[in-house]
Parts: C-alpha cells; sequence; structure tokens
C-alpha cells in the first residue's frame, strides 16, 4: 500500500493513531508522509489504511473535513475487505467513534449543512442541523 499511493512512514506509532500529510516543495515534487502504528491486527490495520486513504482519495478533495474522513475511513474499510483483514466489533467501533468524533467537532465550529452520510454519526441533540 505504501508504494502503490507513494506514501513514506515518517514514524510508526505505539498508539493506534495517526495522521496523515504531504509536502510540496518548490519544484512541485509532492512528499505523501504519514504516522501510524504498524499494522499488526485489525485495529492497527485500520487506522494505518484510514492513513493512506487521505492520500488515495487526496486532500481537499472532500469538503467538510468530516466528510473526508468518513472517505478515508470507507477507503480503510475496503481494503481490508480487500486483503481479506477481518473487520472487527473493535474496528467498527473505531470507525464509528472517529467520525462521530469528527462530526462533533465540526458542529462546534460551525458547521451549519452536515453531508447525509454523517448522519449516522450525529450526537441525537446536535442533530437539528440541517442536511445536504
Amino acid at each position: 500500500m505504501l508504494a502503490e499511493y507513494g506514501v513514506r512512514v515518517r514514524k510508526w506509532r505505539n498508539s493506534t493513531s495517526g495522521v496523515a500529510w504531504q509536502l510540496q516543495a518548490r519544484d512541485g515534487t509532492i512528499t505523501r508522509l504519514i504516522e501510524s502504528p504498524k499494522p499488526k491486527g485489525p485495529v492497527s490495520a485500520a487506522v494505518f489504511l484510514h492513513e493512506i486513504g487521505h492520500h488515495a482519495i487526496g486532500f481537499d478533495r472532500y469538503k467538510p473535513r468530516c466528510l473526508e474522513e468518513y472517505h478515508a475511513w470507507m477507503f480503510s474499510l475496503e481494503q481490508m475487505r480487500r486483503w481479506d483483514i477481518s473487520i472487527t466489533d473493535r474496528v467498527q467501533k473505531r470507525v464509528h467513534d472517529s467520525l462521530r468524533y469528527a462530526v462533533d467537532k465540526a458542529i462546534r465550529r460551525g458547521l451549519k449543512r452536515l453531508p447525509e452520510e454523517l448522519l449516522p454519526y450525529t450526537i441525537p441533540e446536535k442533530s437539528e442541523i440541517s442536511h445536504q
């Protein structure tokens, strides 16, 4: 996956958190980087694939940011199926909790229109915002 998407691991994390970013040199060369746990089990594989997913789908392709998170997670789950990695209850909970956090953060920051894909991740009392 790293070679397929031209991504380099800056650091293998001990926690099950990750981050993806890219740098653009003056000559236009793009360096794609992630920090992620080593994919040793289903949850760490899901997080690793999620970070690869940010590069695969492209940064800033989806707005708002919580929708980009959704698509990176969907990429992760697709790849887990592709590679026959078990999507356990813990993986599903991780995806749900992560997306719920992303949606809540967007709402706290003033999101006015929530994409339909993200409705399952709303916190009930916040669901009065309008939907696209």
